[in-house]
Order: C-alpha cells, then structure tokens, then sequence
C-alpha cells in the first residue's frame, strides 16, 4: 500500500449533480487511494467524493459513503444510479458510531464534515477501528486558531463555512493522536481571511486591529495519519 506521502493524478469522475459546494478542500488529492482500495468517505453528501474515489479504486475496490441524514442519501443513491457502478454503497449513520466493521476499510477521507461532529475524540476512534493495521485517513477540516472575538463567532459566513464546532488546531491533531494514529501530516494549511468591510459589520476599528495583531482565525487543513500495522 502507497504511503500517505505518495500521490499520484489518475483521472477522475466529477458529477455536479453530486457537488454541493461544501466542502473545504477535496482529500482524495492526498488520500494515496489506489486500485483496489475499500475507501470510506464521511459524510458523503450527495456522493462527489465518492464517485472521486470510485475512479481510483477502479472495478477491483470498493467505496463506502456514510451520512447521517435520509435526504443526503436518497440524493445519493439518484446520483448513482445515473452512473451505474456496482461497487459503491451508501449507508446512513453517525460518525460517532460507523455502520461500518472492524478493520475493513483501507482509507478514510471526508471534506469539511468532522468538524461538525460534537465528539471529535469518539470520531477518531472509530475511523481508528474500522480502518486496517496499516490503513490511513486523509481529511478536510476546519479548525481555529486563537480566541474569535465574541462578536464574531456570530458571523454568518463563518458558520456557513463550517466553524462551527470546529476544534482549536492543537486539540484537533491532539485527538488523532490520542486514537493511536502515527505518521500525522499536514498537507494543506489555509487561512480564511474574512474582508475588513465583512468585519465592519461586527467589530468597530479598534477590535478590528486587535483582531488582525491576534493572528486568531479560521484555517481550514488536510491531514493524514496512518494507524499501525500488527508487526509494528
């Protein structure tokens, strides 16, 4: 199995019918997903992500989308059934409890999802039990970094991107450790940075400037980690 290191740029499938736009960065750019791979993707929305990772496991693997709402899903199985591929699956669950077995599944990837979840610890733990000795994730998130001004939490393009619930940055790769994954990398590492007029509406001049000295934010990130092979 290529490590998580290793990414190569096969040809993939893209269905708009299945992109709902939100998602903060596609994992399967880092995700070492090749032919053959049982891939699971959480939260898998209308199921772009997984059509994505279909093309790279090819007819020999097999993809596994989970997402706890019945609309999602239902879309899901529509979108499908245009494409016609045999080898996928959509199930509803929770993260927090996957409808998935113990060591089955080779890589984990999911797009702006986690961050949403209220128990980011017992999330970790399952993408630990459900992955193979010496399987890995790769993972879209958003997480903070210093304290947002109170005023700001409440902005609604934030909370449209996903901070909400998001994790400070530090916790977040904390918890990954903390569920026995080794390797953790960081691939990807962007500041969303919200326009001084957007702030305006918030914040007078003055918290603006304490704001932008804090060097607090939103960033989103792409990490991966692999869990322990037997021997290891």
């Amino acid at each position: 199995m290529s490590s998580p290191g290793q990414f190569s740029t096969p040809a993939v499938v893209y269905d708009a019918g299945a992109d709902l736009g939100l998602g903060c960065g596609l994992p399967t750019q880092f995700a070492a997903i090749t032919e053959g791979n049982v891939v699971l993707d959480l939260g898998s929305g209308a199921g772009n992500d997984v059509f994505v990772a279909r093309s790279l496991v090819g007819d020999s693997g097999k993809v596994i989308g989970v997402d706890m709402t019945e609309a999602m899903i239902a879309q899901a199985q529509q979108n499908l059934a245009k494409l016609g591929y045999k080898n996928i699956e959509f199930r509803l669950g929770d993260i927090e409890s996957l409808p998935v077995k113990d060591n089955e599944i080779d890589v984990v990837v999911s797009n702006c999802v986690l961050n949403l979840v209220p128990n980011k610890t017992k999330a970790f733990q399952e993408i630990y039990r459900v992955l193979k000795p010496g399987g890995h994730f790769c993972i879209s998130d958003i997480v903070l970094r210093g304290e947002l001004p109170e005023k700001l939490k409440s902005l609604a393009e934030l909370y449209a991107g996903c901070v909400a619930g998001a994790l400070q940055y530090d916790e977040y790769l904390h918890a990954i450790r903390e569920a026995g994954f080794v390797d953790l990398e960081i691939h990807k590492d962007h500041q969303y940075i919200v326009p001084n007029a957007t702030l305006a509406q918030y914040l007078n001049q003055e918290d603006i400037q304490i704001y932008r000295q804090s060097n607090a934010g939103v960033f989103s990130i792409t990490a991966s980690a692999r869990k322990p092979s037997r021997t290891e």
